[in-house]
């Protein structure tokens, strides 16, 4: 009796359970698709702000551009390549290509050159903190700034420019002490000429002859204190000639030119020289304090009264480090001023995630410092490196704001690139909008390689 009751239950419980993926367990196939229109309309809310804003920010430009570099200045008719074909028909596209070119190069290889070695070498001295805040702080100021600073720095003249007044500076450390009188230059109607630096008479002179020099054109600050009164020269002997040298200006006006007035001062200091046909000189001379002076032993011969050039030499003024010739270095400099912070930056978090056993193994084994960076620490830090080079190239190809800034109006062509010919072409006078979209396909063009290289390095790193 109690086997035969017991026998449902135990059939009960050998009976295993139904399996989980069971269909009769399963939810309908229409539940299934309403969970996951659901999870993707959830997906879709939270995505869709910034949908909205790439799309309106970015895929809406790009493509309007593109379509507007089809149509002429006025946007109203299509001309199809033709913007393309003015566009690589003109000067100054190619000056920008080529200086675009020397952007790429130039300044990312010197950036993350510097940043590594600022990176390594901060390891080894003991106030790495307040050097790394040194060299970053330059990224806080922005590119406008940096350009107005470098503008002033390199200026030309001494007196403004940072750069010059030191190389003048130097120069004049170097080579001595430049000339009393510089930029001084004869008056017009008195018988002297400016010959490649040198003031000279006009006419030849026998001995026992006069000659005056009045000069003009001595800046007021280049004049030192004490200046006496000229007088005339005393009279010449029979083997001599005399003369004055003075500056034919009274300060406030007054006074005849080319006449030795109350007022005006002679030079002292300065040297004359009597010159034979043959072009020796036969006999020299300082003048005083009053600007007088006396050439004496000419035996006879028949002179030209000359004033060197050393005499008026201005001496070392400085570079044009604005002119056509260095203006690109100049920018490309303050780039690399702004910009080394960030790369040695970058490096340094690299570096301090690297695994310090591989160096220290190397060190045991008797390798130099250098090989350790070499072979050791660069090749470790390649990824990282290689995303600052990719980045810094893509900043350079858009660079505008210290090219706009820093040259000034004669060298503004010589320092073009892609973005500042595009701006000046849509909106800088040109108002060709067609020719400047045109310019920014191309642009884009030049940028995405270096764009799609920085992606495929990040999806690799987030796949390790």
């Amino acid at each position: 009796m109690s086997e035969s009751a017991d026998a449902p239950a135990l059939a009960e419980v050998a009976t295993p359970p139904a399996p989980q993926g069971d269909a009769s367990k399963r939810p309908p196939a229409g539940h299934r698709h309403s969970a996951k229109r659901r999870k993707f309309l959830l997906a879709l809310v939270f995505l869709a702000p910034a949908l909205v804003l790439i799309g309106a920010l970015l895929v809406y430009p790009v493509v309007f551009t593109v379509v507007r570099s089809l149509f002429d200045q006025t946007g109203k008719e299509f001309i199809g390549w033709e913007n393309y074909l003015t566009m690589f028909s003109k000067d100054s596209t190619f000056t920008a290509i080529r200086n675009n070119v020397i952007w790429v190069v130039v300044a990312p290889i010197t950036c993350t050159v510097l940043g590594l070695v600022f990176a390594v070498l901060m390891e080894k001295i003991r106030w790495s903190t307040a050097f790394k805040l040194i060299v970053f702080m330059p990224m806080a100021i922005s590119m406008l700034a940096a350009g107005v600073i470098f503008r002033g720095m390199f200026q030309e003249d001494p007196q403004m420019g940072v750069v010059n007044a030191a190389v003048v500076g130097v120069s004049n450390l170097v080579g001595g002490e430049s000339a009393s009188f510089p930029g001084a230059k004869p008056r017009g109607d008195a018988g002297i000429t400016l010959e490649q630096g040198t003031i000279i008479s006009d006419e030849v002179l026998s001995p026992g002859s006069e000659q005056n020099f009045p000069l003009v054109g001595i800046r007021a600050d280049d004049l030192p204190e004490g200046l006496q009164q000229a007088v005339p020269g005393p009279a010449p002997g029979a083997d001599e000639v005399t003369g004055t040298v003075w500056l034919d200006v009274i300060r406030g006006g007054g006074g005849t030119n080319g006449e030795i007035d109350e007022g005006k001062s002679g030079l002292g200091d300065i040297r004359v020289d009597a010159v034979a046909e043959d072009g020796k000189i036969v006999a020299s001379a300082t003048t005083a304090d009053d600007g007088t002076f006396v050439l004496e032993d000419l035996d006879g011969n028949e002179v030209r009264i000359a004033l060197p050039a050393s005499n008026f030499d201005e001496g070392a003024q400085g570079v044009s480090w604005l002119s056509s010739s260095f203006i690109t270095a100049v920018i490309i400099l303050s780039y690399v001023w702004i910009w080394a912070g960030f790369a040695m930056v970058m490096i340094s978090s690299g570096l301090s995630a690297m695994d310090r056993s591989l160096q220290e193994a190397a060190r045991v084994n008797g390798a130099s410092e250098w090989k350790v960076c070499t072979r050791i620490t660069v090749p470790v830090l390649a990824p990282v490196i290689v995303v600052v080079l990719v980045t810094l190239i893509i900043n350079v190809l858009k660079i505008f704001d210290l090219v706009y800034v820093i040259p000034p109006g004669s060298s503004q062509a010589s320092a073009n690139v892609i973005a500042v010919e595009m701006w000046r072409v849509s909106f800088g006078g040109g108002n060709d909008q067609g020719l400047g979209s045109a310019l920014a396909v191309l642009l884009l063009i030049l940028v995405l390689p270096s764009m799609i290289i920085n992606i495929r390095r990040f999806k690799e790193e987030r796949g390790r």
